[in-house]
């Protein structure tokens, strides 16, 4: 097994956890397909909700903690199509900053480059 397929499979058995936890009440969100399942970041949302109770299972949490970076690089994606979105939107990196709260223009474009080469890993 390659080291990527034993990501995908570790990440797969995180899921699962959370699964069988009530990942699958979970309401659907408007821009989530059918049959799509919930992100990471719904997980692991799950995961700190559900470690909140003294009696929750250790196997719970560490499927939330093994998610995390999951859920951050899905993070990344969205704030890169938001960026896009922006700079398409004809928003300077002035304004874009503001948003953020940043203090510059470059520190926006800084933050935008930053992202984009988290997202493209």
């Amino acid at each position: 097994m390659t080291e990527d397929q034993e990501r995908a499979a570790g990440l797969e058995s995180h899921r699962a956890v959370l699964r069988r936890a009530g990942a699958g009440d979970l309401a659907r969100r408007p821009w989530q397909h059918g049959a799509q399942p919930a992100s990471d970041g719904d997980l692991v949302r799950l995961a700190a909700w559900r470690a909140s109770d003294p009696a929750a299972e250790a196997e719970v949490v560490t499927a939330g903690l093994g998610l995390l970076h999951a859920a951050r690089e899905e993070l990344d994606q969205v704030e890169a199509a938001l960026l896009f979105a922006a700079r398409a939107s004809g928003m300077t990196f002035q304004e874009i900053a503001a948003a953020l709260g940043l203090g510059s223009g470059q520190a926006a474009q800084q933050r935008m480059a930053r992202v984009l080469s988290r997202a493209a890993r």
